[in-house]
C-alpha cells in the first residue's frame, strides 16, 4: 500500500499523520469497488462461504459498511469526492430499494436487490450504517436524489424503525435510522419514537462507570466502544443535542479513561470478546470523544493510540494483496469469526476513520503525540463494574487483562465456554487456543474430560488483585457441589493465581495452563529451575524469545510440560503454552519448605498455586514468588478460610485470605458468595 513519508517530529511514537490515515481509507474504498454489482446496490467480496444470513445480506453488509468510511472521509474533506464514491453509493441507494426482497441467495434474474428488513435480520444492522452516513453526507448525496429515490429509501430504512432487534446493541440500530429519518422528515413520530426507545433499552445495559453489559448479564467486550458509546454519542453529536450529548459523552469519558489502557504499546488492542475481525473499529470510541469533547485524553494521546492501532493492523497483514480486509486478526483467521459474519463483516472497522471528521487544523491532528499509557509506566488498573485487572510493562509495552467478571453467558442457560470469553487472562499480544488445553484456564480432569469455566461470579477486587467463583462443568453438565474460588494477584510483569476447589474428590486430577504464546516458530522457553520437591515449572518462547510465557507451581501441583498447540493463534501458526498438574489430595505435608499444611482442608477444600509470567524482555529476575502459610492452624483462620502470605521477587508482600466463594487481600474483604 502506498502510503506517505512518516513524520517522527509531529508522531514521534508512530511516524503516521492525518495523510496515513486518508490514504488508508482510500485504498480500502477503491479496493472493493470492483467487486460492487453492476448497478452498485452490493458489494459482493470474495471469501469462503456466505454468514449465516446468506450472500444477499452479504452483498448488502458490504455496500453499508464501506458507505460509511467514505461517507467519513467525504464529509471530512468537506464534500472533496475524487473517486467519485458518492455517485456509486446513490446509484446504489436506487438500484437496491427498487425491488426489496426475502430472497437471501444471488440470482441471475435479481443480482442487485436489498434484502428486507426483518425483526431480527441482519438487514437491519447495515441499516444503521446506511443511515448515518446518509446523515453525513446529506448536503452532497440526499439532498440531491431524485425524489422517488429519496421515496423508496426512505420506506425501505423506516421498516426498521418497526422490526424487533436482538436484546443487546442493536436496539441502537433502529436507533441511528430514526436519527436519520427524523431530520429527513420520514415517519417522524415512529422515528422519535425508535430513539427514545434505544435509549431506554440500553439503560438496563448501564452498570455504571461508563461499562454497559451488552445485553447478557454479563459481556464485556469491544462492543463497550464501538457501539454502545459510539452510536447514542454520535447521534446526539449529529443531532446537536446538547442535554443527550453531555449524558452520553461523560459516560464515554469514563470509559475512555479505562480503555485507554487496553492498548499495547504496539497499537494491539486487548484481544478479548467477540467480532474481533473488526480490529481497529476499537479507535472509533477515542475519536468520538475527541470530536464531541468527552475525553479525559490529550489529543496526541487519542492520535497516538488511534494510530498505533491502525498501523498496528496494517503493518501485519490484516489488508490482503487485493487491497482488503480480511477475515481475521491479522490474516485469515476462521476459527475467531462468528457464525454471522461474511466476507465484508470487517468493514466495520470503517467507523475507526471517524477522527477525519476532525479538521486538519484540530489538536488532534496537529498536537505531537504523547505516550499510550502502556508505553509511560508499569501501570495496574483495576475495572471495577466488569471485575477486570488491567496490567501493563512500559519495558515491552505488553497489556494483559485478568478475566473475573465477563463470561457472555445467557442468563436462562449455560453455553460452552467461548475461548474469547472464558479465559482467566486475555492481552494485546496473545490469542487463545482452540484446540487442545485451553490456554490461562484451571481445569478439573474427570472421566477423561477437561472441565469448563462456565458462568463467572465476580467475588471482589482491588488495587492489584480481583476474584472470582466458577462451577467448574463437564460435557454441559455441572459438577454437582464443586466450586472454584480463584484470586489473581499482580506485581510488575508477575502474576499469582490462587485456586481453591471445593467439593472435588480425593484423586481428581487438576491441569493449570499459562500462556499460549505464538508467532512464526514457537517452543520451549526459560523455566525457573525447580528446587527439590518444591516446584513444578515450564516455559514457552515464541520467534526466539520475542515473546515468553513462564508458569511455575507454588503449591498443589507437582508435574510439569510444555505443550505445542495444533494450528497456533491467531498471533501466529506455531503455539505453546507451559502447564502444570496436580491431584486434588495429592500433596501431603506441604511444599516450599514445608510451610503449607495438606493441600485438602477438613471441608474438602483443596488448594492449588501458581506464580505466572508473560513477557517481552528477557531482563527480568527470576519468577521466583514464595507462597506461605499465615497464623496457627497451618494457615487456617478462624472463620476457615486458608491465610497466605505471597512474597514477590522484589521483596513486596501480599497477604491472602481465602475460601469458598470469598477473598480478602491485604485486609480489604470481598462480597462473600455461598459456594
Amino acid at each position: 500500500m502506498p502510503l506517505p513519508p512518516e513524520d517522527r517530529h509531529l508522531s514521534p511514537r508512530t511516524g503516521w499523520t492525518r495523510a496515513h490515515w486518508e490514504a488508508v481509507a482510500d485504498e480500502l474504498l477503491t479496493a472493493v469497488r470492483p467487486y460492487a454489482s453492476p448497478g452498485q446496490a452490493l458489494i459482493d467480496l470474495p471469501g469462503t462461504g456466505p454468514s449465516w444470513s446468506g450472500r444477499r445480506s452479504d452483498g448488502l453488509e458490504g455496500y453499508a459498511r464501506t458507505f460509511l468510511p467514505a461517507a467519513l472521509r467525504i464529509a471530512g474533506a468537506d464534500g472533496d469526492d475524487p473517486h467519485g464514491l458518492l455517485d456509486a453509493y446513490a446509484r446504489g441507494l436506487d438500484t437496491g430499494t427498487r425491488t426489496p426482497t426475502a430472497e437471501r441467495g444471488l440470482t441471475d434474474g435479481d443480482p442487485e436487490s436489498w434484502p428486507l428488513i426483518t425483526d431480527r435480520g441482519q438487514a437491519m444492522v447495515e441499516a444503521a450504517s446506511i443511515a448515518f452516513a446518509l446523515r453525513l453526507t446529506r448536503p452532497w448525496l440526499w439532498d440531491r436524489l431524485d425524489a422517488p429515490v429519496r421515496d423508496r429509501v426512505g420506506r425501505w430504512l423506516a421498516d426498521a424503525l418497526h422490526r424487533t432487534p436482538n436484546d443487546n446493541n442493536w436496539w441502537l440500530f433502529p436507533l441511528s435510522v430514526g436519527g436519520f429519518l427524523a431530520e429527513a422528515g420520514i415517519e417522524e413520530h415512529a422515528a422519535g419514537a425508535a430513539v427514545r426507545r434505544g435509549l431506554e433499552r440500553i439503560e438496563r445495559f448501564h452498570l455504571g462507570d461508563g461499562w454497559y453489559t451488552d445485553g447478557r448479564p454479563r459481556a464485556f467486550d469491544h462492543y463497550n466502544g464501538w457501539a454502545l458509546h459510539l452510536y447514542p454519542v454520535l447521534h446526539a453529536h449529529l443531532a446537536a443535542d446538547r442535554a443527550l450529548l453531555d449524558e452520553y459523552g461523560s459516560r464515554l469519558a469514563a470509559h475512555l479513561a479505562d480503555q485507554a489502557h487496553l492498548f499495547g504499546g504496539d497499537g494491539a488492542p486487548v484481544h478479548q470478546g467477540r467480532s474481533l475481525t473488526y480490529r481497529f473499529a476499537a479507535t472509533a470510541p477515542l475519536w468520538a470523544g475527541a470530536l464531541t469533547g468527552h475525553t479525559p485524553l490529550a489529543p496526541g494521546a487519542t492520535r497516538r493510540i488511534a494510530s498505533g492501532a491502525l498501523r498496528h493492523f496494517v503493518d501485519r497483514g490484516a489488508i490482503d494483496e487485493r487491497g482488503l480486509l480480511t477475515l481475521g486478526w491479522y490474516g485469515p483467521e476462521p476459527r475467531l469469526v462468528q457464525p454471522y459474519s461474511g466476507p465484508a463483516s470487517p468493514y466495520w472497522a470503517g467507523s475507526g476513520f471517524l477522527g477525519l471528521l476532525l479538521p486538519p487544523d484540530h489538536p488532534v491532528w496537529t498536537d505531537p503525540e504523547l505516550p499510550a499509557p502502556a508505553e509511560e509506566r508499569d501501570t495496574v488498573r483495576i475495572l471495577a463494574r466488569p471485575n477486570w485487572l488491567v496490567q501493563s510493562t512500559a519495558a515491552d509495552g505488553l497489556v494483559r487483562l485478568h478475566n473475573h467478571g465477563s463470561d457472555d453467558q445467557p442468563a436462562d442457560q449455560v453455553r460452552p465456554d467461548d475461548p474469547h470469553y472464558a479465559r482467566l487472562a486475555h492481552s494485546t499480544a496473545t490469542g487463545p487456543t482452540h484446540d487442545g488445553p485451553a490456554d490461562n484456564h484451571l481445569a478439573l480432569l474427570t472421566d477423561g474430560a477437561a472441565s469448563e469455566r462456565g458462568r463467572i461470579e465476580p467475588v471482589g477486587c482491588g488495587p492489584d488483585w480481583a476474584a472470582s467463583l466458577s462451577r467448574p462443568r463437564v460435557r454441559g453438565e455441572e459438577l454437582a457441589g464443586v466450586t472454584v474460588t480463584t484470586v489473581t494477584l499482580v506485581h510488575g510483569a508477575d502474576e499469582a493465581r490462587v485456586h481453591l476447589v471445593a467439593g472435588a474428590a480425593p484423586g481428581t486430577g487438576v491441569r493449570q495452563t499459562g500462556w499460549a504464546v505464538a508467532g512464526r516458530t514457537a517452543g520451549a522457553g526459560p523455566a525457573t529451575a525447580p528446587r527439590p520437591g518444591a516446584r513444578a515449572s515450564a516455559g514457552a518462547s515464541a520467534d526466539g524469545g520475542r515473546l515468553l510465557s513462564e508458569l511455575t507451581g507454588l503449591h498443589g501441583f507437582t508435574g510439569a510440560a510444555l505443550l505445542t498447540v495444533p494450528g497456533g493463534t491467531a498471533f501466529g501458526p506455531e503455539a505453546a503454552v507451559p502447564v502444570l498438574g496436580g491431584v486434588v489430595g495429592g500433596v501431603v505435608g506441604g511444599v516450599l519448605d514445608g510451610v503449607l499444611g495438606d493441600d485438602v482442608l477438613d471441608d474438602g477444600a483443596a488448594l492449588f498455586a501458581c506464580a505466572a509470567r508473560l513477557t517481552g524482555t528477557a531482563l527480568l529476575p527470576p519468577l521466583e514468588v514464595r507462597l506461605e502459610a499465615t497464623g496457627a492452624g497451618a494457615g487456617v483462620g478462624a472463620d476457615g478460610t486458608r491465610q497466605l502470605r505471597l512474597t514477590w521477587p522484589d521483596g513486596t508482600t501480599h497477604r491472602i485470605g481465602i475460601g469458598p466463594g470469598t477473598v480478602s487481600v491485604a485486609g480489604s474483604v470481598s462480597v462473600s458468595h455461598s459456594g
